[in-house]
């Protein structure tokens, strides 16, 4: 019987699954096989949060596929043996996998490629699986990616998305061993909030948010930056393991309609724009997109109290709190507790950009660092030198003070908006407050970092 092996690595799913597909399609039976691979755990990114996660992805993902007659195989070391020592097993003649674009990805395929050629072995990249649109698929002239969101936008959306696809209603497996599925509650140190993972958890979630008259897609165009409100799909962690399909997301958007759902697949274009900049600047990962000649400050007392919360700017400790407890934050409280650090710490936007990869379950490697980068002005921002005032954003998006009042306790007696500025109480009701006083005034920190650039 033929064979062939499809190798999942951010596409955890069986609906809207191209390789899969084609896979199934092509071979009498298909190896679904995930490597837990020890170079993630070398490289940082094994963290807690994702790691839960992902074993609930795996259980779902073998689940849905012994619903179809299948299973899924695991193995553990490095990818490329692994593959090898299945291929050698079956004698399968293509390996599936979903194109990545971090540099990691490029590197995993390079290796797979190369080492599949000795064994007479095809592997076969699919595009439009990790985003909705194929990094490179659109371009301005004469230049390799878009550098600019609102141009990129417009041509993406002329160009039109590929149909989803049906899950397969057989999957075929050959006899062939695997070790057993990582377990959640075998992993220490997470979240205490951290959400379920899998796709059947995600396709529920899903569902249920479109059809939410209040704080779903009808109410995301007015509501997603509430940060009490609390509107938005939460649906980025099942985006960064693929459990959920961008291509169906936004086309289940758009059958809804209406501005909310327009609004939400404007967002997901952002995905497809940071991953398009990563395929083309791997490097941006780590390195300015655009220097600024930054002479970024290192006070660790300062960057400790920021990941811990105790800042003294009652909307930045909020959210960073959210961050440890959860596994997840609010997109508006990253962009503002990213500001804090990177324009008035003036600390290295990679800092940040690390701490957030320790604890967030969507850590994804080009929105998160491309979002830093955008926020630290070294980025895509066409206005590099943007600070977002901590108290303007409070005010703004939570004026009851309702986020604040749930993530930090300790000022939760504070009367509406009063929260945000606990520094001026009196001196003996500031005495009682288990609260810190702030790092430094925001206008002291914008002044300091415009003096940095040279803009004062």
């Amino acid at each position: 019987m033929s064979v062939s092996v499809l190798l999942f690595t951010s596409d955890l799913r069986v609906h809207d699954q191209p390789a899969l597909s084609a896979a199934v399609r092509e071979t009498e039976t298909v190896v679904p096989l995930f490597v837990l691979d020890p170079g993630v755990s070398l490289a940082g990114f094994d963290v807690p949060n994702r790691r839960a996660f992902l074993a609930d992805c795996l259980s779902s993902l073998d689940a849905q596929l012994r619903e179809r007659g299948g299973r899924l195989v695991v193995r553990t070391g490095d990818v490329t043996e692994q593959v090898c020592r299945v291929v050698t097993e079956t004698g399968a003649r293509s390996v599936h996998i979903a194109a990545g674009v971090s540099a990691y990805a490029q590197r995993r395929e390079d290796r797979l490629r190369t080492a599949l050629k000795e064994l007479r072995c095809e592997l076969r990249a699919h595009d439009a699986v990790i985003t909705a649109l194929p990094p490179g698929a659109v371009t301005p002239a004469g230049k390799d990616h878009f550098s600019v969101f609102t141009p990129y936008f417009r041509r993406w959306d002329e160009n039109g998305l590929r149909r989803a696809l049906a899950a397969p209603r057989r999957v075929t497996v050959p006899e062939i061993a695997g070790h057993p599925l990582p377990r959640r509650s075998a992993v220490t140190g997470v979240s205490p909030g951290l959400a379920s993972g899998g796709e059947r958890a995600g396709r529920l979630q899903l569902t249920a948010w479109l059809a939410d008259p209040t704080a779903g897609a009808d109410s995301y165009a007015e509501r997603h930056d509430d940060l009490h409100g609390d509107a938005t799909s939460r649906l980025s962690p099942h985006l960064h393991f693929g459990t959920l399909s961008a291509t169906e997301l936004i086309q289940r958007a758009r059958k809804k309609g209406g501005p909310g759902a327009e609004a939400f697949v404007r967002q997901l274009v952002w995905r497809d724009f940071h991953h398009q900049v990563l395929a083309a600047r791997p490097s941006a990962a780590r390195v300015d997109y655009r220097t600024r000649g930054d002479r970024w400050r290192d006070d660790e007392k300062e960057i400790t109290a920021w990941e811990e919360g105790r800042t003294g700017c009652p909307i930045v400790d909020a959210g960073m709190r959210q961050l440890r407890h959860e596994g997840w934050m609010h997109n508006r409280a990253r962009l503002l507790t990213a500001s804090y650090l990177a324009k008035t710490l003036y600390v290295d936007w990679r800092v940040g950009a690390r701490h957030f990869l320790e604890w967030l379950v969507d850590g994804d490697i080009a929105n998160n660092q491309l979002n830093w980068q955008w926020v630290a002005g070294t980025g895509t921002d066409t206005r590099p030198n943007r600070v977002l005032s901590p108290l303007a954003q409070a005010r703004r998006f939570d004026p009851h003070g309702d986020y604040v009042r749930r993530w930090v306790p300790e000022l939760a007696h504070l009367p509406g908006a009063r929260i945000h500025r606990p520094e001026e109480l009196g001196d003996l009701e500031r005495a009682k407050l288990d609260y810190p006083e702030p790092l430094v005034d925001p206008a002291e920190g914008r002044a300091r970092f415009e003096r940095a650039r040279g803009l004062d």
